[in-house]
């Protein structure tokens, strides 16, 4: 009987080594990564059943490369694995495409029941934050909420947290495969789209936001 194909990515080498001890025996530990954009890359590559993902990751963070391994490999399930016990988070990972969250100190009770929950084509959510996750579904009122990510291309969302994490536009330029001047125009676009006048405020807003984590 084959066992499903989990990929692993967290930016901390320890953790993930801890995962694939927690892990190995039920499943198929085909790899595992350090940034969101090798995430996407394996998650393409290696075509797991399953991904399970931080979200603070560099690069790309773990609800971006969510959306995209979602829009780009078929079939594949993700669960986030974090440290944030913030609905807002669960929010944006499960819109970004997961279909599990949970948190880190809860990872050696949780984490096996949520990947078997997913596998089934369930939804798994922390005790934790599950109850305040339902309740803001309840009140949302899709015309009236202004969410960030809906401003931001996720062109921008990449940009965003590049620029954030001291990336050069030279730097940005080559890890996307762009110009220099496009890397500018996003940060432009973002400074104009969100009211935001200095590249010191827009950094602040993406540590805000949880597009990076300090």
């Amino acid at each position: 009987m084959r066992l499903p194909r989990v990929l692993l990515a967290d930016d901390h080498q320890l953790f993930l080594e801890g995962l694939r001890g927690l892990l190995e025996d039920d499943f198929d530990i085909v790899g595992m990564v350090n940034d969101g954009r090798a995430l996407v890359a394996a998650a393409k590559k290696l075509k797991p059943d399953l991904v399970v993902a931080d979200i603070s990751m560099p690069s790309l963070n773990g609800i971006e490369a969510t959306a995209q391994i979602m829009s780009q490999v078929q079939g594949v399930k993700v669960v986030l694995l974090t440290m944030h016990p913030d609905v807002t988070y669960a929010s944006r990972g499960f819109d970004a495409g997961a279909v599990g969250y949970v948190l880190k100190q809860s990872a050696s009770s949780e984490l096996l029941t949520a990947i078997r929950e997913a596998l089934k084509g369930r939804t798994y959510v922390t005790p934790m934050v599950a109850g305040d996750l339902i309740r803001s579904y309840g009140r949302r009122e899709p015309r009236k909420v202004e969410d960030f990510t809906k401003k931001l291309t996720p062109r921008q969302r990449e940009t965003l947290q590049l620029l954030a994490e001291g990336k050069s536009a030279k730097e940005i330029a080559g890890m996307l495969g762009i110009s220099q001047r496009t890397v500018e125009y996003h940060k432009y676009q973002m400074m104009r789209t969100l009211k935001i006048k200095t590249s010191a405020e827009l950094i602040q807003f993406a540590i805000k936001k949880g597009i990076i984590s300090l």
